[in-house]
């Protein structure tokens, strides 16, 4: 007989571990029973020439009980067949995993949905047990909407959907939300086709934001839009509803595509612009109350759910360019006219300042042309002065009217801004907004307004030879007056004579009397004078009557038979 060597102890050994040294044990997962549960283990024999302890927690899901009895087939993972202390080294959890890393790939492959327990915090999100495999839920996949406190879904077993898994890096990757959004649309699509747009219902307001409100139709959402909860104007939604309120609303559109519904609440009300036209005629005078201010104009309260605009243009007769937050304010009660009414539009166009007298009216109407006025130069400008007047309106007085012989800067630098003035009213034009003033026509014996002469003189006609005397030398001229009490006008320097010797003002004095040519009138009817004029008209009168250029007769001649005749 043979002496046995070192191979046959070793294939003897093989045989006895049924091969568990070739790989038929080790690295595998083997069925193995319950032979007895101490403490917080249960030892297993699996087969092998000594038993394993595994501990009981590997055989339940986290916060979940493991249900074990001595007798109890179970599959667990051979580490290795014999450890230093001679037992089995056996894992429930690497078995787990490892079928259940088979059956999640099948799952994942069919996109089914999954059962795992939440049972820790990681950073980003959280931790799942799917029957064995560690799966990772990102925290923006818990739930539809943001989650505070995720206590109440830990160590609770509830579906997921796996969103990736890779079993070489062992990693796998979860979603609650999509789970939850998926069975929520099977709900909505339940749900929505018992509903019907025109349909009323009862819902209760889960959610309000600055656009409107969310209301529970009974397990599906619908929007109520701020436009559609009352006629009259909503500044926000929680001035209608609160959160938990019941509410009574009509399905005014169902969109099937994206399962989106809309409500209203208005349309349950009578809309109070059915027959506006009738009830706010044009021309109309009502008042109301300011609910908004635009840049452009105020809208403006007739009763609930009737608003017109007053367009900045209609705000106010005098006060132009201004926005209307400085004319009106925000829940101030004003009078309006209707000027226009839109019922297809729902429009109302509404007047501020007609229904207010307009001011030049009321001006006029206090004082009529040929009234003094008195008012506080506001501005100059090239071709005159603006007055403010009574009323909030301005005058001007255009650079001809402010001095009797001047005119142009000279004029305007008579007055300045700020100085108070007394002038004659000239002119109202009411629908040009336009008030006409004249500071001359103040002067003795100036023409009234009007045309109409205070003056003897008021009857010179053009081209009229009449004695006047000078009442003022200027370096510009004379003013003169015609006859003792006649009207005044003004001899320009231009004037004074044919020669430039004969145009110096100094050399007539207050009191002299002089004749002069009526040579024009200007628009306020004050008569202007020439000499130079007269001169020329007396030449040539005598030219006519007394020879001819062709008669050989000298000037000289002439005008002395001329004057000798006058004689």
């Amino acid at each position: 007989m043979s002496t046995p060597t070192r191979d046959d102890f070793a294939a003897l050994l093989d045989e006895s571990l049924g091969g568990a040294a070739n790989g038929g044990f080790e690295g595998r997962v083997v069925k193995g029973t319950i032979t007895a549960i101490e403490n917080d283990k249960a030892v297993i024999d699996v087969g092998l020439k000594s038993e394993g302890r595994v501990p009981l927690r590997e055989f339940a899901m986290a916060g979940q009980p493991h249900g074990l009895s001595v007798g109890d087939e179970v599959e667990v993972f051979v580490d290795r067949v014999e450890n230093a202390d001679g037992e089995a080294m056996l894992s429930r959890d690497r078995a787990r995993r490892e079928a259940a890393w088979d059956k999640l790939e099948n799952e994942f492959g069919e996109g089914k949905r999954v059962e795992g327990v939440i049972f820790g915090r990681v950073k980003g999100g959280f931790t799942v047990d799917l029957d064995g495999a560690v799966a990772f839920l990102p925290g923006s996949q818990v739930d539809i909407r943001p989650v505070r406190d995720v206590t109440p879904l830990l160590d609770v077993p509830q579906p997921f959907q796996i969103l990736k898994m890779d079993r070489r890096r062992g990693n796998i990757v979860v979603s609650r939300r999509a789970v939850l959004e998926e069975t929520r649309a099977e709900q909505r699509s339940g749900l929505i086709q018992n509903l019907s747009e025109g349909q009323i219902i009862d819902g209760v307001v889960k959610n309000i934001t600055d656009y409107g409100a969310f209301v529970d139709l009974g397990g599906i959402d619908g929007l109520l839009h701020v436009t559609d909860m009352s006629y009259k104007r909503v500044n926000h939604p929680s001035e209608v509803i609160a959160i938990g309120d019941t509410v009574r609303v009509q399905i005014v559109r169902i969109n099937q595509d994206t399962q989106r519904i809309s409500l209203g609440m208005k349309q349950l009300e009578s809309d109070p612009w059915d027959g506006v036209a009738a009830k706010y005629p044009v021309g109309a005078k009502l008042r109301g109350t300011v609910t908004n201010i635009t840049e452009y104009g105020a809208f403006v309260e007739l009763e609930a759910g009737i608003e017109g605009l007053v367009h900045v243009s209609e705000m106010s007769w005098t006060k132009k360019n201004v926005h209307p937050g400085k004319i009106v304010s925000t829940s101030q009660e004003v009078d309006v006219l209707v000027l226009e009414v839109d019922s297809d539009k729902r429009r109302i166009s509404l007047g501020l300042k007609q229904a207010q007298q307009n001011p030049w009216e009321a001006f006029a109407e206090r004082h009529p042309v040929g009234s003094s006025v008195e008012g506080e130069v506001k501005n100059a400008t090239e071709f005159g002065l603006f007055i403010g007047l009574d009323g909030e309106v301005d005058g001007m007085v255009h650079m001809s009217d402010i001095a009797w012989g001047i005119s142009g800067e000279d004029a305007l630098a008579l007055h300045r801004k700020g100085e108070s003035v007394k002038a004659i009213v000239l002119d109202v034009d009411i629908e040009k907004e336009r008030i006409s003033l004249g500071i001359k026509q103040l002067e003795k014996g100036a023409p009234a307004a009007g045309g109409v002469s205070t003056a003897a003189g008021s009857n010179l006609k053009r081209n009229e030879v009449v004695t006047v005397t000078v009442l003022e030398v200027r370096d510009g001229g004379l003013e003169v007056q015609a006859g003792d009490d006649g009207a005044t006008g003004f001899i320009k320097r231009s004037d004074l004579g044919r020669d430039r010797d004969e145009q110096r003002p100094d050399r007539f004095q207050v009191g002299q009397k002089i004749d002069a040519m009526v040579t024009g009138f200007d628009r306020s009817k004050k008569p202007s004078f020439s000499i130079k004029a007269r001169q020329l008209h007396e030449e040539k009168e005598a030219v006519e009557q007394y020879g001819s250029s062709d008669a050989g007769a000298s000037l000289g001649d002439i005008l002395g038979a001329a004057l000798k005749a006058k004689q």
